[in-house]
């Protein structure tokens, strides 16, 4: 059997999604905004809950077409609300639409969204060692000032928190424990 990170259960979604997405390095805009918008409605919830309704998701949304979700009328946002195969959260929905707007001025000023969130760590994952649960944080300096720095652009639901789970998803940090079969010494 193969050992994986702590918070891995025994669902077959979660296996999926920790041996072939989390913590991969992802560059590409499109699914980085997929990842961003998912990290966001997740605040406050489990990551299964989000995993689960991820299809949902990807149907609601336009399969995270940025450059839809950022022209939504009233209409779709009312439509959204009553989705109930998504989180029918309205700050959290009112947020994407934003969120899309956001991301693409950062790619119209730094010509990819990827291009601005990977140059925090010099387009290179930092890669941890942690051995147990308890080492691995929720909330790092980096994630702080990415946060920041992603409110003051206006993005919304970026604290810390959800930054530095967004950096594990994107392949930012490697936060596979060492004891995990992913993880590769570095």
């Amino acid at each position: 059997m193969k050992q994986r990170c702590f918070w891995v259960t025994d669902s077959k979604l979660y296996e999926e999604y920790h041996d072939k997405e989390w913590g991969l390095p992802i560059f590409d805009d499109a699914t980085l905004f997929e990842f961003l918008i998912l990290e966001t409605f997740q605040a406050g919830l489990s990551w299964i809950t989000i995993l689960n309704k991820r299809e949902n998701f990807r149907k609601a949304f336009d399969n995270f077409d940025y450059q839809k979700i950022a022209t939504y009328p009233e209409s779709k946002f009312q439509s959204l609300l009553r989705d109930t195969g998504i989180i029918r959260n309205k700050l959290k929905i009112r947020s994407a639409i934003h969120n899309a707007q956001v991301f693409m001025e950062v790619q119209q000023e730094l010509g990819s969204f990827s291009k601005f969130i990977w140059s925090y760590v010099n387009e290179t994952p930092i890669h941890n060692k942690f051995q147990k649960r308890t080492e691995v944080p929720a909330t790092t300096a980096l994630s702080d000032t990415i946060s920041k720095d992603l409110k003051k652009r206006g993005f919304k639901f970026v604290g810390s928190t959800v930054t530095y789970a967004y950096m594990q998803a994107i392949g930012m940090v490697n936060d596979h424990t060492t004891n995990c079969f992913i993880y590769v010494e570095k």
